[in-house]
C-alpha cells in the first residue's frame, strides 16, 4: 500500500525543481517538522486590547464608602482625672519655675495664709535681680474661691500685687490679677509672678518616668473632653472654648519652657495639661471635688515581656546572638 502511494507521487516529485522543496512537501504531507508546530504571529503586531473587568467595591480603584476614613467616635462621658487636694501643697516651700522666689501656703485656724517672696529685676537697673516679700514677709490672708476651673483656687485681693493661686498636684499656678508685672516703687523692683511655682528640679528628675506615663492619660483627657464639649455647645458658648483650645499648646510651651530642667522631667507640662483636662471636665458639668477618676484616664502600664528560650537572663533579656 505504501509502495503504491509512492509510485503515484513520483510524477509530482519530478516536477519539483529542488530537493528542499520535496522535503518540505513530504513534511506537509505526513505532518512532521515545521508543519507540526502552530503558526507564530509576526512580531510587532499588537494584540487586541483586553476589556477591563469592573472591580468590586473596595478592590482597587476608588474605595468603597465603607472603606472611607471615619471620624473618631465622640465619648459618651467626660474623662475625669483625679483632682488634687489643696492640702497637698500646704506647708511646702515652692519656687517660681523651680528656681527662685518663695511661696508657702499654710492653714491658719479656719482659713489659709500665704508667705510670698516675689523675684524680679530692679527698675533702675533691669539687669540686676531683686526680691520683694509681700506684707513685709508676714503671712497674708488668702480667700478661697472654690473650684471654678476644676482645681482649688485662692486669691490675694488687696495690696500692691493681687494674685490668684490654682492648686495643682505638688505645685501652684500663679496669675497676677492686676496685670503681668507687679511694680514696687519703694523697693525699686518690678516682679513677674505669673507662672508655675513648684519644687526644685533636683527633686523631680527621679520621677521623670512617672510623669511621662501620666502625660499620655492627661493628653487623652484633654482631647476627649474637648471633643465632647464641642458636640454639646453651640455658637457663642462654644467660641471661647475653641479659642482656648487653639492656644493651649502654645500657652503650655510658653509657661513651661523656663521651668528648671523641664526637658529632663516634664513636670510642668504634665501639671499644666492636667489642669486643662479638669477645667474642660468642669465645663461639662463634672464636680471634680467629688467625682471618681475615670478608669480610662490612666495610661496602660507597659508589661515586661517574659524571657523566652534563647535569651540570656543575665543581660536583661538580650539574645546570645546579640552579645
Amino acid at each position: 500500500m505504501r509502495l503504491t502511494r509512492v509510485l503515484l507521487l513520483l510524477p509530482v516529485l519530478a516536477s519539483v525543481p529542488h530537493p528542499a522543496c520535496a522535503q518540505s512537501f513530504f513534511e506537509e504531507l505526513f505532518g512532521i517538522g515545521r508543519a507540526a508546530k502552530p503558526p507564530v504571529p509576526p512580531r510587532g503586531v499588537p494584540s487586541a486590547p483586553q476589556t477591563p473587568v469592573p472591580s468590586a467595591p473596595g478592590e482597587g480603584g476608588a474605595p468603597a464608602a465603607s472603606d472611607a476614613p471615619k471620624a473618631p467616635p465622640v465619648p459618651r462621658q467626660p474623662i475625669v482625672l483625679k483632682a488634687p487636694s489643696e492640702d497637698n501643697v500646704m506647708g511646702q516651700e515652692l519656687m517660681l519655675n523651680g528656681l527662685t522666689g518663695s511661696l508657702k501656703l499654710e492653714r491658719a485656724g479656719g482659713g489659709t495664709t500665704a508667705r510670698v517672696v516675689l523675684p524680679g529685676n530692679k527698675i533702675s537697673q533691669p539687669v540686676e535681680a531683686c526680691k520683694v516679700p509681700l506684707n513685709g514677709g508676714a503671712p497674708v490672708a488668702v480667700s478661697s474661691e472654690g473650684r471654678a476651673e476644676g482645681v482649688g483656687r485662692f486669691e490675694i485681693t488687696g495690696g500692691e500685687c493681687p494674685l490668684r493661686f490654682d492648686v495643682l498636684d505638688g505645685a501652684v499656678l500663679v496669675q497676677s490679677v492686676s496685670g503681668t508685672v507687679c511694680t514696687f516703687a519703694a523697693a525699686d523692683c518690678a516682679t513677674t509672678p505669673t507662672g508655675l511655682w513648684g519644687p526644685a528640679a533636683a527633686t523631680l528628675i527621679s520621677r521623670a518616668s512617672e510623669f511621662e506615663a501620666a502625660r499620655g492619660g492627661a493628653d487623652r483627657a484633654v482631647r476627649e473632653n474637648y471633643k465632647l464639649i464641642s458636640q454639646r455647645l453651640r455658637g457663642p458658648e462654644l467660641r471661647p472654648v475653641v479659642t482656648e483650645q487653639a492656644a493651649f499648646s502654645s500657652d503650655r510651651e510658653q509657661m513651661c519652657r523656663t521651668y528648671a530642667r523641664e526637658g529632663a522631667h516634664g513636670f510642668c507640662n504634665l501639671r499644666f495639661t492636667e489642669a486643662r483636662a479638669l477645667a474642660l471636665a468642669t465645663r461639662l458639668g463634672v464636680n471634680t471635688s467629688t467625682a471618681a477618676p475615670s478608669a480610662s484616664a490612666s495610661s496602660p502600664r507597659s508589661r515586661r515581656k517574659p524571657p523566652v528560650e534563647g535569651m540570656n537572663p543575665d543581660t536583661g533579656g538580650a539574645s546570645f546572638s546579640d552579645q
